[in-house]
């Protein structure tokens, strides 16, 4: 970048330097963009009382708190966050025969973009300093791998997010 910062530097061609500039200022229009679309949809967040009380949720920020109020327009169609969990794909493929059932990956079905907020939510839980004091993680990070526990967290935390979203109150934290 700094190459780029003086013109006068002639260790890239001029076209060449010309063609850079462009490709920058067009990234730099293009973040200045998405600063506002952000700051839409926070300013939108701000205003709904479902996405006020689902970023109470540890690993919920005010991205997936608006698109999971969004998106989730009526969680009464849903019988319990069990069924929103799998509707976002987030549970375990089952698949048996002879009466044995055997649990695969996660199934991938619905809403991948939600999914993957969740998921990527979850990593951020597993990253901070609640994943050494929670037990149930604890227990989950000494058995699993890291992104078979961020997936089994997400679980959670839509399970979460619709217990949330039905009683229209705040979380908290159980002991």
């Amino acid at each position: 970048m700094a190459i780029l910062a003086d013109p006068a530097d002639q260790r890239i061609p001029a076209p060449l330097h010309d063609g850079l500039m462009a490709i920058v200022e067009t990234l730099r229009g293009l973040e200045r963009r998405i600063e506002g679309v952000e700051k839409q949809i926070v300013g939108w967040g701000r205003g709904s009382a479902t996405c006020r009380h689902l970023i109470t949720i540890p690993g919920y920020g005010p991205i997936l708190s608006t698109a999971m109020a969004a998106m989730v327009v009526n969680p009464a169609a849903f019988t319990s966050g069990r069924h929103l969990s799998a509707s976002l794909g987030l549970v375990p493929r089952q698949d048996g025969t002879g009466g044995k059932v055997k649990l695969g990956p996660i199934s991938k079905r619905g809403n991948g973009y939600l999914r993957r907020l969740l998921v990527n939510g979850a990593m951020s839980v597993l990253c901070s300093k609640r994943a050494k004091a929670d037990p149930w993680l604890v227990k989950l990070l000494e058995t699993k791998q890291r992104k078979v526990a961020a997936c089994a967290l997400a679980n959670k935390m839509a399970r979460i997010g619709w217990a949330v979203m039905m009683r229209q109150e705040d979380f908290r934290r159980g002991s």
